[in-house]
C-alpha cells in the first residue's frame, strides 16, 4: 500500500493484538492455534485494508474475521505446522474460575459443534450481543439465539453440574 495506509494498517493490528489473540484463544483453547488465527485473520484484513478500514464498526468486521477464519480450520481440520516464539498467555479477566474449572470448560467446550461453540465464546466469554454475533457470524438473531440454546444445552449434557453455566440469551 503506497498511499500511506501501511502506517494505520500495522497501528490498528499494534493496538488489537491482544484482544484478538484473547477472543482466538477463547475459541480454539490451544496458544499456537490462536497465534495462527490471529496471523491469518490479520492477513486477510491486511489484503482489504484500502476498502475496508474507514467501515463503521471496524472492530466488528475483523472479529467476523477472524471467528469465520476459526470455522473455516474447524471444517478443513487442523493440518498447519506453526514456527516461531511461543505468544504470551492470555491474562484471563478478574473474576474467572479457577484452572480446574477453566480446564474442565474448555474440554467441554471443545466437545460442542463449532458454530455453537463460537456463539458461546461469543456471547458469555467476550461478552458481545446477539447482534454483534449475528453480525460476526452472517446470521440472523435468531440463528444466535437457538445457537446459544443448544450450546448450552450440549454443555451441561457434557458437564452434568460440575460447573454453572449462564443461561440468558
Amino acid at each position: 500500500m503506497a498511499d500511506g495506509t501501511d502506517s494505520e494498517y500495522v497501528a490498528y493490528v499494534h493496538g488489537r493484538a491482544a484482544a484478538l489473540r484473547r477472543t482466538a484463544y477463547l475459541l480454539c483453547g490451544d496458544e499456537h492455534q490462536a497465534d495462527d488465527l490471529v496471523q491469518e485473520a490479520i492477513t486477510k484484513l491486511y489484503a482489504r485494508w484500502s476498502r475496508i478500514s474507514r467501515v463503521e464498526n471496524l472492530d466488528g468486521y475483523v472479529h467476523a474475521i477472524l471467528v469465520r477464519t476459526f470455522l473455516d480450520e474447524k471444517r478443513r481440520g487442523w493440518w498447519k505446522v506453526r514456527l516461531g516464539a511461543p505468544p504470551e498467555r492470555p491474562v484471563p479477566p478478574a473474576g474467572q474460575p479457577d484452572v480446574e474449572e477453566r480446564a474442565v470448560l474448555r474440554a467441554a467446550l471443545s466437545k460442542v459443534p463449532p458454530r455453537q461453540q463460537a456463539v458461546l465464546v461469543l456471547r458469555f466469554l467476550c461478552d458481545q450481543s446477539v447482534a454483534d454475533v449475528a453480525r460476526a457470524l452472517n446470521c440472523s438473531e435468531g440463528t444466535v439465539k437457538s445457537q446459544t440454546a443448544h450450546g448450552l444445552a450440549a454443555l451441561r449434557r457434557i458437564l452434568g453440574n460440575r460447573i454453572e453455566i449462564g443461561s440468558n440469551q
